[in-house]
Order: C-alpha cells, then sequence, then structure tokens
C-alpha cells in the first residue's frame, strides 16, 4: 500500500510510515462511530470487530506481518499461562516472557540502528507489554482473598476468566492498540458489556437533574452518554494542531541542533533558550498522537468517568498526557504525573507495589526494580538510562527544595489540617511559583534530551553545548542544602513559628493554637521516585 502514502509523504515532508501511522490513528475515529453501534448483547462481534481492524492496520496498512504473528504469540502465551499457573510465580512468568520477548526486539531495533520514525514492532508491544503484564496480576488478584486487596486491586481484580476470544479482543483494541493508552482488562469488559454506562441508564447523576439535558443518547438503544463525539473531535482537532507544529516546525527546533557546529558559535544564553524552543516542538509529537488516540478511544466510549457540575458528560479515563502541567508545571512531580500517564499507572500497580515486601513500605530496592523495568521497557539506548539517572538527582533536589524552601514562604500558623485550603500566596511565594516553573521548563528540557539523542556520546555532546547547565543546577542546590542550607532553613522557620505564638507538641510538631498535633508533612505531596514515573 505504500503507492497511496508517497505521494502525500512527499508533500507533508514526512518519511511513509509516519503517514501510514497518523493514516491509521485517524482511520480509528469512523471506524469508532461503527464500533459503538454493535450491540452489546453481541459482544462476540465486537471482540471479532477489534481484531479484524488491528489486523488490517498492523498487516496490510502497516506491512508488519511478522510482527503481528509475534505479537500473537504472546498474548496466545499469556492467556495460556494466566490459566494453567494458579500460584504466586504465575504473573512473574508471564512477566519474565513478555519483557523478554520486547526486550529482543529492542536490542535488535539497536542492532540495525532503525530510526525512531521507522515504524516497527517495538511500538505495539510496548503497549501489548502492559496489557498482558496487567491482566496476569489482575487474574492472581481474582485468586486471592479480597481483604489482602488495595482499591486498585479490588476494582480490577478477574474472578471469572475470560474466553480466548474476548482476551484477544481486549489484547487488540484497536484505538490504543499501536501507541497507547493501554486499558485493563475490567475497564475493556465494561466497555463491551456497555456497564461502564450503566449508573447513567439507572439515573444515578444528581448533577444532570437540574441540567435540561438527556442523561442517554436514545439512538440504536445504546446507554452511550451525550457529549462523547463532542469530546473525541475536539481532541482530534486538538492533535491536528500539535502535529501540524511538529511537522513543520521540527527541521528548526530539534535537539539534534545542538550537536551541529553552528550550534556552539552562539552565547550559552541563545543555546539554552533555542534549546527550551526545541524541547516543545519535539514534544508535540507525542502530545499529537496520543491526544489521537484519546479522541479515537472516547469514540468506542472508552474514558468516561461520570458527570461535571452542569451535566456534562466527562471522559477523562483515556488520557495519557496533561499539556499544561507539562509545559508550565510548578514542579518535576507535578509533570511527571502528567507524562504518559497510563505507563504510570502500570509501573506503579504492576512493579513498584508487586516488588515490595509483604507488610512493607517500598524503599530504595522497589525504586530501583522499577526504575530497571521501566528502562528496559523503553529500549537499550544508552541516552534512556543517562536520563533516567539524572531525573533521580532531579527529584531528590526538588524534594530538598520543597521540604525547606516552600515552608519558609507560607504563613508560620499555617496548619494543613485545620486550616483547609491554602491562604492567598504572598509576593514572595509568587515569585517561588514562577521560578519553579521555570527550573522545571529548563530542567525537563536538559534531562529529555537523551531520549531523541539516543546515545550516550550524542548526549554528552549535547549536554556539553548546553554548558552542562542542568548539572550546574542539580549539583549547586546539593552544595547548598547538604553544606548548611537546610539547616538555616530549618532554623529560620523555627524561629518564625516562634514568633507567631505557634506551639509544638512533645516531637517538636506544629500543633496550631497548641491542641492540634500536626502531621509532619501533612498537606504536601509525597515524593515519587523517579522509576514510577518516567521522562518521554
Amino acid at each position: 500500500m505504500d503507492a497511496l502514502f508517497v505521494p502525500l509523504a512527499n508533500v507533508v515532508g514526512a518519511s511513509v510510515d509516519q503517514v501510514k501511522l497518523i493514516t491509521c490513528l485517524l482511520v480509528a475515529y469512523p471506524l469508532g462511530s461503527v464500533f459503538v453501534r454493535i450491540p452489546s448483547q453481541h459482544q462476540w462481534a465486537k471482540h471479532l470487530f477489534n481484531i479484524s481492524i488491528t489486523f488490517f492496520l498492523t498487516c496490510v496498512v502497516l506491512g508488519l506481518w511478522t510482527g503481528f504473528l509475534q505479537l500473537l504469540g504472546s498474548t496466545v502465551a499469556t492467556y495460556v499461562i494466566a490459566k494453567s499457573m494458579t500460584g504466586w510465580r504465575m504473573p512473574w512468568v508471564v512477566f519474565v516472557v513478555v519483557m523478554g520477548h520486547l526486550t529482543v526486539n529492542h536490542v535488535i531495533r539497536a542492532i540495525f540502528q532503525w530510526s525512531y520514525e521507522k515504524i516497527e514492532v517495538t511500538s505495539p508491544q510496548m503497549v501489548l507489554t502492559m496489557k498482558l503484564t496487567t491482566f496476569a496480576w489482575n487474574v492472581y488478584d481474582g485468586r486471592r482473598p479480597v481483604a489482602e486487596l488495595d482499591k486498585w486491586q479490588s476494582e480490577k481484580r478477574i474472578t471469572q476468566y475470560p474466553s480466548l476470544l474476548a482476551f484477544l479482543g481486549y489484547a487488540f483494541y484497536f484505538p490504543g492498540f499501536l501507541v497507547g493508552p493501554y486499558l485493563d482488562y475490567a475497564s475493556y469488559a465494561s466497555l463491551i458489556d456497555e456497564s461502564v454506562f450503566k449508573k447513567a441508564e439507572k439515573g444515578d447523576v444528581n448533577e444532570k437533574k437540574d441540567s435540561g439535558a438527556s442523561a442517554l443518547s436514545q439512538k440504536a438503544r445504546r446507554l452511550l452518554p451525550d457529549g462523547r463525539k463532542r469530546v473525541a473531535y475536539r481532541k482530534l482537532l486538538t492533535g491536528l494542531v500539535f502535529l501540524g507544529l511538529y511537522v513543520t516546525q521540527i527541521g528548526t527546533f530539534s535537539f539534534e541542533e545542538a550537536l551541529k557546529d553552528w550550534f556552539t558559535t552562539k552565547s550559552l544564553l541563545y543555546r539554552i533558550v533555542f534549546f527550551q524552543i526545541c524541547g516543545f516542538f519535539e514534544r508535540s509529537k507525542y502530545y499529537a498522537i496520543w491526544t489521537l488516540t484519546e479522541g479515537a478511544s472516547i469514540v468506542t466510549g472508552n474514558g468516561f468517568t461520570g458527570y461535571g457540575p452542569r451535566g456534562e458528560s466527562l471522559w477523562n479515563d483515556a488520557a495519557n498526557v496533561d499539556v499544561l502541567n507539562i509545559e508550565l508545571g510548578p514542579n518535576f512531580k507535578v509533570l511527571l504525573d502528567s507524562w504518559n500517564m497510563k505507563t504510570n499507572v502500570w509501573l506503579r500497580e504492576c512493579v513498584y507495589k508487586r516488588v515490595t515486601p509483604k507488610g512493607k513500605k517500598p524503599g530504595f530496592r522497589s525504586g530501583m526494580i522499577t526504575f530497571m523495568t521501566s528502562a528496559f521497557w523503553h529500549g537499550v539506548a544508552g541516552g534512556y538510562y543517562l536520563a533516567f539517572f539524572f531525573g533521580g538527582f532531579i527529584q531528590t533536589a526538588g524534594r530538598l527544595c520543597r521540604s525547606n524552601l516552600r515552608p519558609l514562604l507560607l504563613p508560620a500558623d499555617y496548619n494543613p489540617k485545620t486550616s483547609g485550603k491554602l491562604p492567598s500566596p504572598s509576593l514572595a511565594k509568587r515569585l517561588y511559583d514562577v521560578v519553579g516553573i521555570a527550573c522545571t521548563v529548563l530542567l525537563t528540557n536538559y534531562t529529555a534530551a537523551p531520549f531523541m539523542l539516543l546515545s550516550i556520546r550524542s548526549s554528552l555532546q549535547g549536554w556539553g553545548a548546553l554548558g552542562w547547565y542542568g548539572h550546574v543546577m542539580i549539583v549547586g542546590s546539593f552544595a547548598f542544602f547538604y553544606g548548611g542550607g537546610a539547616a538555616w532553613c530549618q532554623g529560620l522557620q523555627k524561629r518564625r513559628v516562634k514568633a507567631a505564638g505557634v506551639t509544638t507538641n512533645g516531637h517538636g510538631h506544629k500543633t496550631g493554637n497548641g491542641t492540634t498535633p500536626v502531621t509532619p508533612g501533612a498537606g504536601v505531596l509525597p515524593p515519587v521516585d523517579l522509576a514510577v514515573k518516567r521522562e518521554l
């Protein structure tokens, strides 16, 4: 089918593989409208529809015939292992088999030095890896006592083993098959039988009673809430805008410019500012494809989360990226929480929690194992490991700033437990927030460079062309806090608390009016290990 895409690729100046991928993402929108018209009582037809469309797009359009057979093999192997093994080793066996297969293909890609523009099996396999390993853990949780499970595990557990057709339909769910986002089996099953919409059918939405809006679309007697297409096609438009930005600007604003001779002839300030612009356009590709797939998922009914205060239907569960919180995140944690969100869930629920011994809190060991999992999931390029390693230091520096500097900018008598919302920020606090956004943007683009430059040599060359400013920022913060700055900040805070007349309990914790103890760190977001949240 290349003859159909070569002329378009020449017009837009993109590779044939890129044009094919975008075409697959766009075709998913009208196909999604067909999918929702299949009656819920014919679930087998919905499963077959998913399998057929994914087969056509993967094999006929993209030409990944061998790749499809590999993915089918991993899927069937997971189904057999999860069904036949009943002990605690089952999900780990699935994990080793699926991740091992993915790593082999990552190595093959590295050996042949394929460009990231080339579409091959590892892209859909990364998504499938998350789905298959999550399924194995959900089956394992379904065989455990409910009392041993946390909220997520209880909601996602599988107590009735699905048929092979249903499992294949889940694995090859077409809107998110190629680039994500992935979904768990419980969400897929509720989409197929439309039980995710049943609360609307029962009128269990108080917000809608005064809105004058119909709770359900009555077309074809479906349970789909109103507003689905409006939200989905707004995502489509947003994705196309980001795609246009990427296609038209990436030739000028690319991280690879830092490797060219002209770049080092400019002043350091110019290079740093230029690199921030490059960062936005490099990310715009991911904004485009993830927003497009989110919209396509919503067309099929995936992502429904209830209703808003004005009775409008909400479709937030298919989101994989929050652009505003990435580009203007006040700190690194907020940014990481907003990037590739479904992968963050997978790492947290299927790795971070699972490697933690029962009855103990996750620690350094859990974080390092999760880090290694995330790194291998990405690939074998050295740039991934450089970025993860440096990102860990950014996380530590962020925690030091939040625990030592931030309290100095809040009222000394502020009590998170009794005061509720944060007070109106002072000028100093506003400046702190602005500086936080600026530092987050600078460090994000600095850390993201190795993900696009890939090789260790190119990554180090790029960092060198930027004057190693990210390292200077992090080393400087460590030198300040560990060189006496942390003790100075804590002493200053104690003097502020004392001057404000706030007493402490026997452990030195603030008690507000002297009677209500305050939990240390209350109201402050807990630190999140970089291994649980990934960059690019």
